[in-house]
């Protein structure tokens, strides 16, 4: 696959993985999401194995941020979700990826998992599908410091925007 059909075909699947969401959100009902998921899951599997992690070099700056979006929303996957964050550490490393897509897989395989997240990235509908919660978090009192050496806004400002969006 040439570089510039890659970045384009991620920009394809993230806008069909957000019109999912979005009609999702809107009716209540997760219609296509799991099959958009998992297409996209099956396709973003395949270009890591034939290229490595989709860096900034490969794909650009929007290349890069769909990939971890569709990496992001690989839940039913957490085998390949877990081998994206180890690419991904390294492309940040690299500077092929932001510090911010690192802390948001981060915190999505750790909550997956069962475990308290890291940098405090993660929500979720209470139990009655009303009322966003965080879910849990390590060493709450070092958050605001690790969300920012993630480039990351402090913890209370990004509870306001997640709660604005109920």
């Amino acid at each position: 696959m040439v570089i510039s059909e890659l970045a384009e075909a991620l920009h394809q699947r993230a806008a069909r993985d957000q019109e999912a969401r979005r009609a999702a959100q809107e009716t209540g009902l997760a219609g296509d999401l799991l099959s958009v998921d998992a297409d996209n899951t099956a396709w973003l599997t395949g270009v890591v194995a034939e290229h490595g992690w989709p860096g900034i070099d490969l794909v650009g700056e929007e290349g890069a941020e769909e990939a971890w979006l569709l990496a992001q929303h690989a839940d039913r996957e957490p085998q390949f979700q877990r081998r994206a964050l180890e690419l991904l550490t390294a492309a940040v490393e690299a500077g092929q990826a932001p510090h911010r897509h690192l802390a948001y897989l981060t915190d999505r395989c750790l909550v997956g998992a069962g475990e308290p997240q890291v940098y405090g990235t993660q929500y979720v509908s209470g139990p009655d599908g009303t009322g966003l919660r965080l879910h849990p978090v390590a060493d709450p009192e070092g958050l605001d410091a690790r969300r920012a050496a993630m480039g990351l806004e402090p913890s209370a400002a990004y509870d306001r925007r997640m709660r604005a969006q109920e």
